[in-house]
């Protein structure tokens, strides 16, 4: 079991580093033309966004509570101030945290 995790974790590594080294080799090989790049734009940010409401649904039978969508409403109030993703992700982690230390469900 040990040798399978390592042996996935590696080649995922291995394929990130892969896709992050193509981008920028294939771009000076490609031409995009500016509204393909848009449209990839659109398309990320739409993309985001459906992973942030999909987030807020509740999971299984029970009620999501309050903290989770908290959390949310906090990283996409930070995305949208344009702060740094690691910025967003630990403050949505730290807000729903507290609450639920606190209590909240």
């Amino acid at each position: 079991m040990t040798k399978a995790l390592l042996a996935g974790t590696l080649a995922l590594a291995l394929g990130t580093y892969a896709f992050r080294f193509a981008g920028p080799v294939l771009r000076r090989r490609m031409n995009i033309s500016p509204r393909v790049v848009r449209l990839l734009e659109i398309a990320s940010v739409v993309l985001l966004t459906a992973l942030a409401v999909t987030t807020l649904m509740p999971s299984g039978e029970g009620h999501a509570g309050f903290a989770l969508p908290a959390g949310v409403l906090v990283a996409i109030v930070l995305a949208w101030r344009r702060a740094p993703l690691l910025v967003v992700i630990l403050s949505a982690a730290v807000v729903t945290a507290l609450l639920r230390l606190l209590g909240v469900p």
